[in-house]
């Protein structure tokens, strides 16, 4: 199945796509709230509500208020050599917070107070049960689907002090959708691409992750427990403007398209904040 957060005149809706079909599903105002719902794929998939065409739908984040976003930094063989890293033992963890997400087609605002605003595409996992010390085994269990995200980078900020998360939570600054595909319709490995007015930046497979999904969800639900709407999003390869000679970063005007094989893409133009 994809699931998407549909934002309509009487307020958001979650929504299931069927083709040129998106079907809201009655009672939900959102993904994230349909996946608190123990029986929520048996619900989605008997959603027989109102319907709306996907061409020009204004799409919110898949899940606009998850409860926790934790993000893998160094995750991709290609982008640590490329920040002059070591491989990691352990997953590099840091957060980000609701307030920094925004839609798979708004617009994204460049602060006005940062010049080094950079792109990171990214295959984010959607949790979808609650668990604590979840083995690798049973982490797929616990995986509702996956979804597209860009963490979008302030990299003057990042780098102010040895910890990330100043440079990675800006208020509307991360691209999240366009649907929650479920397991059974995604394998981690397609295709992942960034690319700036066309210009492709990243081209990694998915599946060239230091850390598996279902590595970190076992990893990371020793330390806290995972609830459904929690996102993970499983950090960037290779190919971002910082480490580029001489450094690329967003402009105002620039289209930033960041696409996965199979879930969607996400489209944003780039301006100015007011």
């Amino acid at each position: 199945m994809r699931l998407l957060t549909l934002r309509t005149p009487a307020g958001n809706r979650a929504v299931r796509q069927d083709g040129d079909t998106l079907t809201e599903i009655d009672g939900f105002a959102d993904v994230g709230e349909l996946l608190r719902t123990p029986d929520w794929e048996a619900t989605a998939k008997a959603a027989a509500g109102a319907t709306h065409p996907p061409e020009g739908a204004d799409l919110d984040a898949v899940v606009p208020s998850p409860g926790k976003i934790i993000c893998v930094g160094h995750n991709y063989r290609n982008h640590i050599k490329e920040m002059g890293r070591e491989v990691p033992e352990f997953p590099t963890l840091f957060a980000k917070y609701a307030e920094s997400l925004i839609g798979p087609n708004d617009d994204l605002a460049l602060p006005q107070e940062s010049d080094a605003v950079d792109w990171e595409a990214e295959l984010a996992v959607v949790i979808g049960k609650k668990g604590r010390r979840i083995s690798e085994a049973d982490a797929p269990d616990h995986i509702a689907g996956y979804a597209v995200l860009n963490d979008v980078s302030m990299r003057d900020y990042q780098f102010r002090t040895i910890q990330w998360l100043q440079g990675k939570t800006w208020e509307k600054s991360t691209p999240f959708g366009p649907a929650l595909v479920t397991q059974d319709e995604f394998t981690a490995g397609p295709l992942m691409t960034s690319a700036v007015d066309g210009d492709i930046q990243q081209q990694t497979p998915t599946g060239d992750l230091v850390f598996t999904p279902e590595f970190l969800v076992s990893y990371i639900s020793t330390i806290i427990t995972l609830n459904p709407g929690d996102v993970i999003a499983t950090g960037t390869p290779g190919g971002v403007g910082h480490a580029q000679d001489p450094k690329r970063y967003l402009q105002e005007g620039q289209t930033l398209v960041t696409t996965i094989e199979g879930l969607g893409q996400l489209k944003n133009r780039v301006i100015k904040e007011a």
